[in-house]
């Protein structure tokens, strides 16, 4: 009943030039041009399309930032609908190491503050989505990651039992979510936090997916225990 749920921006996919380049949609919309950085931001782009507008805003000292967030973060939404894969890719080696949990006997699912909607297209389009039991997003519960009830519901979901499960992730809310369940955490060193995450003092860290298995076993078992 071991089960490892993964975030996904960030953790399993870098993201974070589509949602860029959907900020800068909005921001070109209002005559501002190319406001955010695809290197630069890369780290406020996971913190998703709000904290994106924020920034934007705030960089061009827009008179009402808050205002104009709301006003403007569902033309975010569909401009990053329209091009959800075209800059994204799937971190090295993270597919194989989904293959090798799978077929040990652990269930596998996603716990995201990413849309559902957005999510499950985003899975689609890379060819991905058949690999996890199990998908909660940002609006899939009334309440979202760190409250642990989505990361709860993702090990239910995924066929497996909660108390025996992990999520593998790269943020501080991840990390706040495993711990308001009272699960282990395991952080990916190469996001655009890089080594900063051993702050966040998660339960283990990896810096390349081949390490994913063996740290798994190690915080939780395998499911032949």
């Amino acid at each position: 009943m071991q089960t490892v749920i993964f975030d996904l921006d960030g953790t399993l996919a870098d993201t974070s030039g589509d949602l860029i380049a959907a900020a800068n949609a909005c921001f070109r919309a209002m005559g501002q041009g190319d406001v955010l950085d695809p290197a630069g931001d890369a780290a406020t782009a996971f913190r998703g399309g709000r904290a994106m507008l924020t920034k934007g805003l705030e960089r061009i000292a827009h008179e009402n930032v808050l205002g104009a967030v709301e006003n403007w973060y569902p033309q975010l939404l569909r401009a990053y609908e329209d091009q959800i894969d075209r800059y994204t890719t799937i971190y090295p080696g993270a597919m194989q190491a989904v293959g090798l949990l799978s077929e040990a006997g652990y269930k596998i699912g996603i716990c995201t503050n990413k849309p559902e909607k957005l999510a499950e297209i985003l899975l689609a389009r890379l060819g991905i989505r058949a690999a996890f039991a199990s998908l909660i997003g940002a609006d899939t519960l009334p309440v979202r990651k760190p409250d642990p009830l989505p990361l709860r519901e993702a090990a239910l979901r995924a066929g497996g039992d909660p108390a025996q499960s992990l999520i593998v992730g790269d943020t501080v809310t991840d990390r706040k979510t495993a711990e308001a369940l009272g699960v282990p955490c395991i952080l990916v060193t190469f996001g655009p936090a890089g080594r900063e995450v051993a702050k966040l003092n998660p339960e283990g860290m990896i810096d390349h997916f081949d390490a994913l298995p063996a740290e798994v076993a190690r915080l939780i078992g395998t499911p032949s225990d």
